[in-house]
């Protein structure tokens, strides 16, 4: 399970975990996608009206953005990047496959959805297994307080919900339950 294996515990964790906070860290599941990061040359255009576009028809791409005029900058001196998320089921059926393969078909897909790109001068292809939280543990209030003696508590969307407010209730929750324990 993604939760326990994310702990990296250099100890005998049923030492640290009783069976209903197991039983809780395995529910937690996880979509799977990649995303792949292409990088232009200074003064290249990337012609397209807007800055982000979230896809909806391509069974492979679900969001483009071109993070330059996403964030309001422009530069002579450095070039525009483009980042591609895919959709999860193209990142579940490819998760095994090589970066390489699944590069040059997200790449494939993106000359469809936006003809003509220039070639980029670098890219950077890369897999998230453990992407957005799909279910997260169970009756867990934002955190799981693991252990009290040593303290190891555990927090983040997979307590929660996948977003950044989730991401903010867990951190909250896991301060408090620090707070309650110092």
């Amino acid at each position: 399970n993604a939760s326990l294996k994310s702990l990296d515990l250099q100890c005998d964790e049923n030492e640290l975990i009783n069976e209903c906070q197991r039983q809780q860290l395995e529910s937690v599941s996880y979509s799977s996608r990649y995303a792949l990061g292409l990088f232009y040359e200074a003064g290249t255009k990337i012609d397209v009206p807007w800055a982000g576009r979230y896809i909806t028809s391509n069974p492979c791409i679900r969001f483009i953005s071109i993070d330059n005029k996403k964030r309001n900058i422009e530069s002579s001196e450095i070039g525009p990047s483009l980042v591609i998320h895919t959709t999860v089921p193209f990142g579940v059926t490819h998760l095994e496959h090589s970066i390489e393969d699944v590069q040059e078909l997200i790449f494939q897909q993106l000359e469809s959805i936006v003809p003509g790109l220039p070639q980029p001068v670098a890219a950077k292809c890369q897999k998230w297994r453990h992407s957005q939280v799909t279910n997260a543990a169970a009756n867990s209030l934002g955190q799981m307080t693991l252990h009290l003696q040593p303290f190891l508590v555990c927090g983040g969307d997979g307590f929660t919900q996948s977003n950044f407010d989730g991401c903010i209730t867990s951190a909250l929750c896991v301060l408090e339950a620090l707070k309650n324990h110092i």
